[in-house]
């Protein structure tokens, strides 16, 4: 298994360039609903539509002040070894002892303060808004081992007439530990909520991206909303 290898000046140099990757291609990072802040330790589950989801994680990691880590295929950190530094820690799901010992890694990350365990229950790649979601039973067996509180959050890149997208969070309800069930219910619940939204009305920007040319237009004229 690989561990997580946050920190150091090479996680300190990785931090800065997500951040600059992040708000070069986005115009925000925005939220609805709300994100808790107490200093527990939680399982954060979520869709997985887009090669960029790492990098929304980090930058909610951030606003939140949570110190989060994310479960990934062993053979995928393997290619890209460097994402340990900002908390990515690796499973093999066809390797029953390899598992276990992940599950045991995740409950005790998750017994820090502030831990956020983010999870992709899909397992892979899918599009955006196809229902039902076809989860794992892998995110159930982590909630039961860790026992801590389980917030499902759906993500959806958009755009609203402008040159770049907006990322946009939805933020569920937060829930203990229970049958899959329970889990496919949150996360279609948020990503529902998310395909219908035809405007950030509702939205908190929490990180600003960059502006498009029309945007810097309006400002250089004074029109800037």
């Amino acid at each position: 298994m690989i561990r997580a290898a946050k920190g150091g000046p090479f996680g300190w140099l990785l931090d800065a360039y997500i951040g600059r990757k992040f708000r070069s291609a986005f115009r925000g990072l925005w939220v609805r609903g709300t994100l808790p802040s107490d200093g527990a330790g939680r399982l954060v589950y979520l869709n997985h539509s887009n090669w960029w989801d790492g990098f929304v994680l980090h930058q909610l990691g951030r606003v939140t002040g949570w110190d989060g880590y994310c479960l990934m295929e062993e053979e995928n950190l393997r290619r890209y070894r460097f994402l340990a530094r900002i908390g990515a820690f690796s499973i093999r799901r066809k390797d029953a002892a390899s598992s276990v010992e992940s599950l045991r890694y995740a409950r005790e990350l998750l017994r820090r303060p502030r831990a956020a365990l983010y999870v992709f229950p899909e397992g892979e790649h899918r599009p955006f808004g196809v229902m039902p979601l076809q989860l794992e039973r892998g995110v159930e067996l982590l909630a039961r081992v860790s026992r801590v509180e389980c917030l499902p959050i759906g993500i959806r890149y958009a755009f609203f007439e402008h040159e770049l997208p907006d990322v946009l969070l939805e933020v569920g309800t937060p829930h203990p530990p229970g049958p899959l069930t329970l889990f496919q219910d949150g996360l279609e619940s948020v990503v529902k909520r998310l395909a219908a939204v035809t405007a950030l009305e509702g939205f908190t920007r929490k990180v600003s991206g960059a502006r498009g040319v029309a945007e810097r237009w309006d400002a250089a004229r004074g029109m800037a909303r």
